[in-house]
């Protein structure tokens, strides 16, 4: 009976909550209220704009003169929005899968050496370079009189390829991609990979796993919640892919960029900002949200694919 009676106080003090705990709920809003007004202010608010104005047809300094759904209808009509989604979902797949690919690779290679940091900031280099200097190393090694082909030449090869035609570009452009975000990918990974306990890797050695079966059983199920946000991360970077494919399709003028290398991005820009035409910035705002509506379903089922349970250490 003492036990009850003292206990009924003490349930109903947590019930109410203690002092701390009505502290922190009167400092919740102060602390996150500015957060959600500039998120709302800087991004919300424009994704709502942006939904409204795919809605209507306007030059931006005209009248806005309502088409409903006609601007969405056009995008399903343009081969231009159909290249861009396509080089946009190669880039998101084809250049996801060879970037951690080679990221893992990196990891296992990196995890044991002794100048790992030196190599980790060597790798990390390419991601602190402007997207110019690729686009100017590309016309200078890969043109036509480029070392590229003159070594392929002196080697015996006749038919040297053209490298940076409009067949090879949509390759040339993911593989600058890759070789870019490589590093940037790495160094996060590796970040994890430091924090996993030498004593799982030495008892896995003990027990005669190799160097795949340590990644597989060790490494990365101990580093999968970062490897799932870089995923994301990398989702949502290769829908805004733009500056590196305007320097390989259309080097310093974009009106010379075929519309075969064009992203989603690029897309949006050339229809906000045309060079010979009316602005047509409620088609711009329809491609947008197509663009946002696509990452998001990207994220949220890679989320679910990638979705395991927390390993405790």
């Amino acid at each position: 009976m003492a036990v009850s009676t003292l206990a009924a106080p003490s349930r109903a003090r947590l019930a109410r909550g203690g002092p701390l705990e009505r502290q922190a709920n009167r400092l919740f809003w102060p602390f996150v209220g500015p957060a959600l007004a500039f998120y709302g202010v800087l991004f919300l608010a424009p994704i709502v704009f942006a939904a409204w104005t795919s809605l209507y047809k306007w030059d931006g300094m005209g009248d806005m003169r309502w088409r409903g759904l006609d601007n969405y209808r056009t995008l399903l009509d343009d081969q231009a929005f159909h290249y861009a989604v396509m080089n946009t979902i190669k880039i998101l797949v084809v250049g996801g899968v060879a970037t951690f690919a080679v990221s893992f690779a990196l990891t296992l290679a990196l995890r044991e050496m002794a100048g790992k940091m030196f190599a980790r900031s060597v790798l990390f280099f390419p991601c602190l370079v402007n997207a110019l200097v690729f686009g100017i190393a590309a016309g200078f090694l890969f043109g036509p009189n480029g070392p590229v082909n003159t070594v392929l030449g002196l080697l015996g090869v006749d038919a040297v390829p053209k490298w940076l035609s409009v067949d090879n570009l949509p390759a040339m452009i993911i593989g600058a991609i890759v070789w870019t975000a490589t590093g940037y990918y790495t160094t996060i990974i590796m970040a994890a990979v430091d924090q996993i306990p030498t004593y799982l890797y030495e008892a896995a050695e003990l027990e005669g796993a190799n160097a795949w079966q340590r990644f597989r059983h060790v490494t990365l199920p101990l580093s999968w919640e970062v490897v799932s946000v870089c995923a994301v991360l990398w989702t949502v970077s290769s829908v805004k892919v733009f500056e590196i494919v305007l320097l390989f399709g259309g080097g310093s003028t974009v009106s010379n960029a075929p519309i075969q290398t064009w992203t989603t991005a690029m897309y949006v820009y050339f229809s906000a900002f045309p060079q010979s035409s009316v602005p047509k910035l409620g088609l711009a705002a329809a491609a947008a949200v197509v663009s946002l509506v696509m990452v998001g379903v990207f994220v949220v089922i890679l989320r679910r694919l990638m979705r395991r349970d927390r390993v405790m250490l």
